[in-house]
């Protein structure tokens, strides 16, 4: 039936349901990097790169997609707190119907658009066959990758943060092991990585769906779950695309970012694909609780339980800046090492320029922490305005960015833009916060003193 988060203590809860999901992003993240850890070692630091260099852009059309998933699941999640099981099982018949529409939509818009994308980015000469043809086959399988994350979202909204890690350990394990044999064995080059990403991608949607007819029976959709009117769909359109456009707007940001660091050439390319991936491991963490946050708030927001949301807010604040600090001191100190260890002997000057990306980044991560905590907290309320006010202010920033300081600072410019857009986030974030925080508890005081005053008339 999954995991009620409207009940018991929140930092207990809180932390037994993210180690799951932490483990499960490590594993979604490791699809990544085994593709690149791979190339580099195989193909080469110009495959290595070109596969890098595409992380942008299938961020853009593949996190729109994804994001909606995360915003329809919210709808599951405060549905499963009012405990309202037929409303769960129409909202998935509507989150499946959208999902299929937009996954065919971007497919085909991707797919014969992604030689024109790359050439407007300026992927440097050395790089742009092969990040198309791994691209091209990426954005191929864009269903498989939706429907994945769409089912482990709406598991993860009625508290099952479980069974999504064990799909993607499965698929994880056969993303590697197929690397290697379409790579070295077929001799597909990076074509490989994108035919390794999918097919493992399209084996965990199966398991996916497989467990959720045999072991979670709410979610069975029926025949009459699927006459969805216009009012459900729209209902879920209206959280659910904002959501998806927030992850498209901040990926635009990083496309301009990407444009101004291609034009410093394949070696700040290759340190910045190295130091991205270990970032993206690092920081795991913050991201995984944000995730809960999202389930926990839409939960306690459908039962009405306020002061539950508040207390664990605070909590999880406590846990993700102290993490961040730490983490921060571990990338300043030994990064170096780290990102030798990932890349293997290479161009000394690339691995100075991973040093300089964690200088810059992992210094501020507890801006990031913060950031994920706010706006995943704020969409489990379904308040959509804010992210996007957030997501716009980091598009601006990292675009003011590439403008105006990448050609005074270097690749140090480049690097910048993730704290400033940060920064820039937070502010529409807090503020929407703690407002709406102030005229809850506003609304709930007036509440309880006018039962109070019937009490006594009475």
């Amino acid at each position: 039936m999954g995991q009620d988060m409207t009940k018991g203590n929140p930092t207990k809860l809180i932390l037994f349901f993210t180690l799951p999901m932490l483990l499960g992003n490590i594993f979604q993240q490791f699809y990544s990097m085994a593709d690149t850890f791979i190339v580099s070692r195989t193909i080469g630091v110009d495959a290595f790169a070109a596969v890098g260099s595409t992380g942008s852009i299938s961020s853009l059309i593949i996190g729109l997609a994804t994001g909606l998933t995360v915003g329809l699941s919210v709808i599951t999640a405060q549905r499963f707190g009012r405990q309202d099981i037929k409303a769960i099982r129409k909202n998935l018949a509507a989150s499946v119907i959208i999902s299929a529409v937009i996954s065919i939509v971007l497919t085909i818009a991707a797919t014969l658009f992604t030689r024109q994308i790359l050439e407007f980015m300026k992927t440097p000469a050395a790089l742009i066959d092969d990040a198309q043809a791994y691209l091209v086959i990426i954005f191929a399988g864009i269903g498989a990758t939706v429907l994945f994350n769409l089912l482990s979202n709406i598991l993860r909204a009625i508290g099952d943060s479980r069974s999504p890690l064990l799909f993607l350990a499965i698929a994880s394990v056969l993303n590697v092991a197929l690397d290697y044999v379409f790579i070295l064995g077929l001799g597909t080059g990076v074509e490989g990585a994108g035919y390794a990403t999918i097919i493992s991608q399209i084996i965990a949607s199966l398991l996916c769906l497989v467990y959720i007819w045999k072991k979670v029976p709410i979610l069975r959709i029926r025949k009459e779950d699927w006459k969805v009117d216009k009012k459900e769909i729209m209902e879920h359109l209206n959280l659910g695309l904002p959501m998806g456009f927030q992850v498209s707007i901040i990926s635009i940001g990083a496309i301009a970012i990407q444009i101004t660091l291609n034009s410093l050439g394949a070696t700040a390319v290759a340190a910045t694909t190295a130091a991205e991936k270990i970032n993206g491991i690092a920081t795991m963490p913050l991201v995984s609780f944000g995730v809960t946050m999202a389930t926990y708030t839409a939960q306690n927001y459908g039962a009405g339980k306020f002061d539950r949301i508040w207390e664990g807010v605070s909590k999880v604040l406590k846990i993700v800046l102290s993490y961040s600090v730490v983490m921060a001191i571990v990338l300043v100190t030994v990064g170096r090492p780290i990102a030798e260890m990932y890349i293997g002997e290479t161009d000394p000057a690339i691995i100075d320029l991973v040093q300089t990306y964690f200088y810059t980044n992992a210094t501020f991560y507890f801006l990031l922490a913060m950031l994920f905590i706010y706006r995943y907290t704020l969409q489990g309320l379904g308040k959509s305005t804010a992210p996007t006010a957030a997501g716009i202010m980091e598009l601006l920033a990292r675009v003011l960015v590439a403008l105006l300081l990448v050609e005074s600072l270097g690749y140090v410019g480049v690097t910048i833009a993730n704290p400033i857009a940060w920064l820039g986030a937070l502010v529409p974030l807090i503020y929407s916060y703690y407002s709406f925080k102030r005229k809850t508890t506003l609304g709930e005081r007036k509440q309880l003193a006018k039962k109070l005053l019937t009490s006594q008339n009475q």
